[in-house]
């Protein structure tokens, strides 16, 4: 199974800003849509990032879209990255006990995505 994932955004620059400075993903256009849309090379996964077809829902809505988690190898290091990208907190770093660490994020578009840290230690 693959899975491809889409980030809609008001600013794409912003965006693509963001997420090549938390994660170090590359984006590259993809002048084959009939609309400004990127590729994204997402270590190993595909996504891509699109102009938000509608306005944004307000603040603490809750997610409206498929939230996607991103595996990284140290979640507190990661979390001050997104911070200083200009993100914020949706949901604080807690335990999956027995699995992970896992926390929620927003990126400077209001979208939400999750991080977690595999830690069979987790409590």
């Amino acid at each position: 199974m693959h899975l491809y994932f889409e980030i809609h955004a008001s600013d794409l620059d912003r965006a693509k800003a963001f997420y090549n400075a938390v994660f170090g993903w590359t984006f590259s256009r993809n002048e084959s849509v009939a609309i400004e849309y990127y590729s994204i090379d997402a270590d190993g996964s595909r996504g891509g990032l699109l102009k938000r077809p509608g306005s944004l829902p307000p603040a603490e809505s809750g997610a409206n879209a498929f939230v996607c988690s991103v595996e990284v190898a140290d979640f507190d290091l990661v979390a001050e990255r997104i911070g200083s990208a200009g993100g914020g907190i949706a949901l604080p770093k807690f335990p999956v006990t027995g699995v992970c660490w896992q926390g929620y994020f927003t990126d400077p578009e209001g979208n939400t995505f999750g991080l977690f840290q595999v830690d069979p230690n987790a409590r």
